[in-house]
């Protein structure tokens, strides 16, 4: 599926995004080459369809959201103003219906989100050459159904999707396995395990040759190598795998499903679409807050004329406004990025800071620090939406913008409000904001009953899975291990297990199952 587009900018728009350039480099941003595309609002709604490339895989949950976006638009109950993606250079899409005094708004929050795609650390490991890599995806996919069929290559897709959020999030950026290349199956017995192999990886520390019998005890040294040397027997007695539990669900099915080669690299393809978008969903309201903040900055300091006050006012007040239902990433995220701000220039920070609980003169303290910019920058570098609720909300910053915890109350069956409560709405906002607010789920053992059945543990939190759909991903997992699938979660502050083999669910307390 391909959408081609490769048109000038008019010349007055072409000067307009040239000038907020400059003005967005003078402000200290730092992006990519950032490409514009201009666009009518059918042709922003394929680009929003296919999330913001050009060239997608075949696949009817495309056309779909098209569809939705398109009845939205001709409603008259949605609209999308731009789109911008994540590569090297940048492609931004502007919508050809704006007015100047809108496209210079949507200018200026575009160079905000490529800053922040070139710069944030979460986005890092992110492929730049994603345009490209999307058109391969698109090609072998289309490959597969030439050879393969429509329907059996889309119902295979569709398994895959549904759980494309079963990856480890935190996977890019740390070591989880000795060996990042596929390992073997488990089913193939180690049998060869090297004395000297376990002692250079069991316990032994570094230390000068004199001291090593002291810091490194041979006996104890001994006794490690055989306690190690019991552990992998026993796992070969049990042929229980993996090692340890698993986050990465899509690889590990990628390392030991019998699927054919092409649904292994289908699935390869899914799992790398899933980590390149990962990044947004960890970043969303850092994201939002920080574009939102260089367009506000920009458009008040140099970007208006006086026509254009109003409407610009009204289209950013739109687009700040914050619903009793939802939370408004934009809203949270351009207020506390000016909070930290105004926080850092008047000092409010650090051990006397903390300490003071004079709140007259909390309420006046200013040391004219200066430094707000620079500790804005420093946010952006670092930090994802999980780390920057947790550092930087403070009781004041809930309090001025009237947050509060929401909870059902079945009596009136209605959600209502819970709790003002700083520590509670805190807390709150942080579990809707850890794994986007979705389940995790990690693989403890592939040979579950030594009968090559699979077995995940849901890491219970206080929220129950929800039951319909915890058992379509049974389903879902099922057809790609092509053996009964289990699960251990909690319902009813029980421990239960959903079981799935192939034809009927199962739902037993895990004592009995």
């Amino acid at each position: 599926m391909t959408i081609s587009i490769n048109r000038p900018l008019p010349r007055h728009i072409a000067k307009i995004q040239a000038d907020m350039e400059q003005r967005a480099r003078s402000e200290g941003l730092d992006f990519f080459e950032t490409i514009f595309e201009y666009v009518d609002y059918e042709e922003l709604s394929m680009f929003a369809a296919y999330t913001g490339f050009p060239i997608r895989y075949p696949h009817w949950r495309f056309g779909a959201q098209y569809d939705e976006l398109m009845k939205g638009y001709s409603y008259g109950l949605q609209k999308i103003y731009e789109m911008v993606i994540n590569t090297d250079p940048c492609y931004a899409y502007l919508l050809n219906t704006n007015d100047i005094g809108d496209q210079k708004l949507v200018i200026a929050h575009v160079y905000g989100h490529c800053d922040f795609f070139k710069n944030n650390a979460w986005f890092a490991p992110t492929n730049r050459k994603m345009l490209d890599q999307m058109a391969n995806h698109a090609s072998r996919i289309n490959r597969y159904i030439d050879r393969h069929g429509h329907e059996p290559v889309e119902e295979f897709i569709d398994a895959c999707l549904s759980l494309e959020d079963l990856i480890d999030p935190h996977l890019p950026h740390v070591k989880r396995h000795d060996d990042p290349s596929p390992v073997e199956s488990s089913f193939e017995s180690k049998s060869t395990v090297k004395e000297d192999d376990d002692e250079r990886s069991g316990g032994r520390f570094p230390s000068k040759g004199y001291m090593d019998q002291f810091i490194n005890p041979p006996d104890v040294l001994k006794k490690q190598a055989e306690a190690k040397r019991k552990e992998q027997l026993d796992r070969e007695v049990a042929r229980s795998f993996p090692d340890r539990p698993e986050r990465d669900v899509l690889l590990f099915l990628l390392q030991h499903a019998q699927l054919a080669p092409w649904q292994h690299d289908i699935l390869s393809i899914i799992r790398d679409e899933a980590y390149y978008f990962a990044p947004q969903g960890q970043t969303k309201i850092m994201n939002e807050g920080w574009a939102s903040y260089w367009h506000s900055t920009i458009m008040t300091t140099y970007g208006l004329n006086d026509s254009e006050i109003v409407d610009y006012a009204d289209h950013h007040s739109g687009t700040m406004a914050m619903s009793p239902q939802r939370l408004n990433p934009y809203k949270i995220g351009i207020e506390l990025f000016r909070d930290i701000e105004a926080r850092w220039n008047k000092g409010q920070f650090g051990s006397d800071w903390d300490s003071c609980d004079d709140m007259r003169e909390k309420e006046h303290w200013n040391k004219n620090t200066g430094l707000g910019r620079d500790k804005i920058f420093e946010v952006r570098k670092v930090h994802n939406d999980v780390t920057f609720i947790d550092t930087f909300l403070t009781p004041e910053f809930c309090q001025k913008n009237k947050m509060f915890m929401f909870a059902y109350n079945e009596a009136n069956d209605y959600y209502e409000i819970a709790s003002r409560e700083f520590y509670k709405v805190k807390q709150q906002l942080l579990d809707s904001l850890t794994n986007h607010g979705r389940p995790a789920i990690r693989v403890v053992d592939g040979n579950y009953r030594n009968r090559g059945e699979l077995f995940l543990v849901h890491q219970y939190q206080g929220m129950p899975l929800k039951l319909a759909e915890a058992r379509d991903t049974l389903t879902s997992l099922c057809k790609l291990w092509g053996r009964p699938v289990h699960i251990e979660t909690t319902f009813d502050d029980k421990p239960t297990i959903l079981s799935f083999d192939g034809k009927n669910h199962d739902l037993k307390t895990a004592t009995a199952a």
